[in-house]
Formats: structure tokens, sequence, C-alpha cells
């Protein structure tokens, strides 16, 4: 299983997400720092979740690390991240 459809479960399994997009940027990154030939060490995730609502920020990204852990831990250099509630203005 490819480190994105990892991420993609995990996501669906901890959040029940409405929307969930989970894009590998690696490629954007060749010749910076944790690049890897091969990709999967980028990722920018834009996922909208009940789970997160009434979340500071903060509070949804550390749900998101949380569960992403062993990934951010491993190959997984740097995760952009947008967590949002249903509802809530895309900004």
């Amino acid at each position: 299983m490819s480190t994105r459809d990892a991420i993609i479960n995990k996501l669906r399994e901890a959040f029940v997400p409405e929307s969930l997009d989970v894009a590998d940027e690696s490629h954007l990154h060749e010749g910076h720092a944790g690049h890897r030939p091969g990709g999967e060490t980028h990722f920018r995730v834009y996922i909208v979740s009940p789970a997160f609502e009434g979340k500071s920020r903060i509070e949804r990204h550390r749900m998101v690390n949380t569960t992403l852990e062993a990934e951010l831990k491993g190959s997984v250099h740097a995760l952009a991240l947008r967590a949002q509630a249903p509802g809530e203005k895309q900004g």
C-alpha cells in the first residue's frame, strides 16, 4: 500500500470526512530537504469533517498529526494541512 493510500485510509477511519483530498506533492520538492527518489515524502491534505466542529486550528492539526503519527515519524517529511468543519468558509 502506498503512503498516500495509508494516509487516506487512516483519515477516513478516524474522521469519517465529508470531503478528503490527499495530494502527493513530492515532485515539487526535488532537491529540497526530505525528498527521496520515488516521492511519497511531501503531502497536502484537505479534509472536512464534523469531528473538527468547535476545535481550534491547532487542535485540528494535533488530531490529524496524532492519527498519522507513524507516517510522520517514518517516510513523510512534510504535511500541509487544511482541516475544516462542515459549513466553514474556505479561507
